[in-house]
């Protein structure tokens, strides 16, 4: 038995225990499906501590309820060791984790690690100040709508029910008239098998991963941004190993950013070549829709300036110039 495949039966056991039942190894959880970039992430640095001599399981698809909006507070109840956490989703802690979602500011994977470069000083230093460590980050492909129809114009947006990831995607969305909100990607399913809703703001990759064209068969390719996920540890769990353990933790977390970020860059022909099996129509927004949703986008960064005070706007001048 190989030791991926190990760590990702080890996970099932481990997540749902206590903290005390979990030790001495860690659970590391992500509320993503371990098809998606980030389930791939906490597999692979799972796999990657264990071999450096602390043994590590993978907990992927929410374990336990977990939702990246309270993973600091997951973390300091000693649920898990480590998690994966979606920054959009962590807006109300700090402005910063807002940064990598702001709209039609990165258009590429390499504009998505020219601004983590310049945030991650930020990105360190506020988790650290709510007792948490940065082991890695993953980049996500670049966010598009899911819909039951398809979405080519302004008209078509309007009315729309559409989940977003974060409160900046909510209100360029709704600027451009559709009706959004922010809903974690573990509630979309039961959302969707409801009727509740029309649309999904997400990556083609979020979207493989939780099989979406069972209910959106339609995806429109905005470019809209390239957010990141965020891998990082409670301080308490790191100090309580040796410190050759805790050294062969951040190796591990430095491995496994090394390989998402290698992983982006074939992701996005093999996402759409799996939306593509399974039937799902792929569409390029006309030119009104752009601009529509740019002009909407434009109010949310300018909002987002003002939260993120002279040290946010720092950088995004920064990664502007």
């Amino acid at each position: 038995m190989t030791l991926y495949r190990r760590v990702i039966l080890a996970a099932p056991a481990l997540a749902f225990g206590s903290a005390r039942a979990q030790a001495p190894g860690w659970t590391v959880a992500t509320e993503y499906p371990a098809t998606s970039i980030p389930g791939e992430g906490v597999v692979h640095f799972a796999a990657a501590a264990t071999a450096r001599g602390v043994p590590a399981s993978a907990a992927a698809g929410a374990p336990d309820g977990y939702r990246s909006a309270a993973a600091l507070d997951v973390l300091a109840a000693g649920r898990f060791a480590a998690v994966d956490s979606f920054t959009g989703a962590m807006g109300a802690v700090d402005p910063i984790f807002l940064l990598s979602s702001l709209p039609f500011l990165t258009g590429s994977h390499a504009d998505a690690a020219r601004l983590r470069d310049l945030a991650r000083p930020r990105y360190v230093t506020t988790l650290e100040s709510r007792g948490a460590v940065l082991l890695w980050t993953t980049p996500w492909p670049p966010s598009g709508l899911w819909t039951n129809r398809p979405v080519r114009t302004p008209e078509d947006l309007r009315g729309l029910r559409v989940r977003t990831y974060d409160a900046t995607g909510t209100a360029v969305l709704r600027a451009a008239g559709a009706v959004a909100e922010v809903l974690s990607f573990a509630e979309v399913d039961a959302r969707l098998a409801a009727g509740t809703l029309d649309a999904v703001l997400s990556s083609g990759d979020g979207g493989a991963g939780r099989r979406l064209w069972r209910w959106l068969p339609h995806f429109t390719e905005l470019n809209y941004a390239w957010p990141l996920s965020l891998g990082f540890a409670a301080r308490t769990a790191l100090a309580a190993l040796t410190p050759a353990q805790q050294q062969a933790v951040r190796a591990a977390g430095a491995d496994t950013e090394a390989r998402q970020w290698q992983a982006i860059e074939g992701r996005l022909a093999a996402n759409r070549q799996v939306m593509r099996d399974n039937q799902v129509a792929i569409h390029e927004p006309d030119a009104a829709l752009r601009a529509a949703l740019r002009t909407a986008a434009a109010g949310a960064v300018t909002a987002w300036e003002a939260q993120a005070g002279e040290a946010g706007r720092a950088i995004l001048a920064a990664y502007r110039g």
